[in-house]
């Protein structure tokens, strides 16, 4: 198993995975993004994020995408969306080889922060994250408005 960053080769299977954390999440309909739209925001002149795979094989079983954001306290940071291996290869190091690539990320961009959400049932992955160093805050809320309040707010 090896971890690289990410082609637009790889889209196709990073969308693959993406689904299948959609279901693991208990909201498998909720993915509305397509390969192309992928390529398009992974790949372009101003890239909206970046991925590491985790290959097996020459086949794709995880993955970590991220992208930089901007802390008004601490400057630049990593946000961590998803880290996701497939079902049937959990448990053979290739999630701990994403997680320590986006470390690893973070490290060499000097940023202050890496941050990410995980949901107060995964007590798997809090644990892990917890046993790693990482800080899972329980005074934080994660807050976002959909396209339906987007349009209702801005329809006012």
């Amino acid at each position: 198993m090896q971890v690289r960053q990410g082609t637009k080769a790889d889209m196709k299977a990073v969308l693959s995975l993406i689904q299948e954390l959609a279901i693991f999440e208990k909201e498998p309909d909720a993915v509305v993004i397509t390969e192309a739209d992928l390529i398009r925001d992974g790949f372009g002149e101003n890239p909206l994020f970046h991925t590491f795979v985790a290959e097996e094989n020459g086949e794709i079983i995880g993955m970590a995408l991220y992208y930089y954001r901007y802390s008004t306290w601490k400057g630049k940071t990593i946000h961590l969306e998803d880290l996701v291996v497939r079902e049937n290869k959990r448990g053979t190091g290739a999630g701990f080889a994403l997680y320590s690539a986006i470390i690893e990320q973070g490290k060499k961009d000097n940023v202050r922060r890496i941050e990410w959400n995980v949901l107060d049932w995964n007590t798997n992955a809090i644990h892990f994250y917890e046993k790693s160093g990482a800080k899972v805050l329980p005074d934080w809320r994660v807050v976002h408005m959909d396209e339906n309040g987007i349009e209702i707010f801005t329809n006012k």
